[in-house]
């Protein structure tokens, strides 16, 4: 069978540390299936005829209130059967609402339901868990999001969807992080919130910096340097690409790369009217 070429992005990293990921070797863990590049250069062509529309209208982005739905899916009571803690959540929601700040997204915790199956406990991205659980739980329309928390093995911290695949496939719409990225989780050093912005940030249309590698369109953002691969940690001074494309060091602090959540704090202005047009383009009042 032939798998469509835009499905879901699913993010993860295993780090070193206290935490249940701590037990495997340092690796990546990241499966995503993003469109190919004739899709992703369709996407590129929408948006930015769209942008050039909106500019000749004037119609400036106005800042987006988006309203969370978080479906706490676990085996049982207590965190450490994935029951986080309603402070959890709310410090998630801040975590969110601090790094898109600057971009004009806000986040509003709508509601928060709590599951107990063991069997979507343990989703991974494309199963018959996730399609189960979605299908079952999922509220809203486009411009609504969904955060699902469960335990996906493999040291797998979170997926998302993309924007653009919204009408096509509504009920998987959403992300998906591992509970102990939650603020206060166990995932050290990835239990600052920031798998949650990694995902969002998919969510809204953003690729890895890392995407495309050292090729000149890269992640189609003209101001996040090339990156050959993620980085991990926080390596400063750290430039995969030399000067193949552009100058300037590898983007590690930046949101969509794979370093510590104590390393990551930007969006660029290139990546927030990215996010600003697939928004309107794709999920506002859809």
């Amino acid at each position: 069978m032939r798998r469509s070429p835009f499905v879901l992005v699913a993010c993860a990293w295993l780090a070193l540390g206290a935490s249940a990921f701590a037990q495997e070797q340092l690796s990546v863990r990241c499966m995503t299936r993003e469109p190919g590049e004739e899709e992703r250069g369709r996407i590129d062509d929408a948006v930015r005829r769209h942008l050039a529309m909106r500019q000749q209208l004037g119609l400036a982005f106005a800042t987006a209130t988006v309203n969370v739905y978080v479906h706490v899916i676990n085996q049982g009571a207590g965190v450490a059967n994935g029951d986080v803690t309603s402070q959890m959540i709310t410090d998630q929601i801040g975590v969110l609402n601090a790094a898109y700040l600057a971009s004009g997204f806000q986040f509003n915790l709508a509601s928060v339901d709590r599951t107990t199956n063991t069997y979507w406990y343990a989703m991974a991205p494309g199963s018959a868990e996730e399609a189960k659980a979605k299908q079952a739980l999922r509220q809203g329309s486009a411009d609504d999001l969904n955060i699902y928390t469960a335990n996906p093995g493999g040291g797998l911290l979170g997926w998302a969807t993309f924007p653009s695949r919204y009408a096509k496939d509504p009920v998987s719409d959403g992300v998906v992080v591992h509970y102990t990225s939650l603020p206060g989780g166990s995932a050290v050093p990835y239990n600052l919130g920031d798998t949650g912005t990694h995902e969002v940030g998919h969510w809204i249309g953003l690729y890895h910096t890392f995407q495309g590698r050292c090729t000149p369109k890269g992640d189609l953002i003209d101001d996040t340097p090339a990156e050959r691969s993620p980085a991990f940690g926080c390596p400063a001074g750290r430039d995969s690409c030399d000067m193949r494309r552009t100058p300037g060091a590898d983007p590690i602090n930046n949101f969509m790369d794979y370093t510590d959540d104590a390393c990551m704090f930007e969006f660029t202005l290139d990546q927030t009217t990215r996010m600003q047009g697939q928004w309107s383009l794709y999920r506002m009042g859809k």
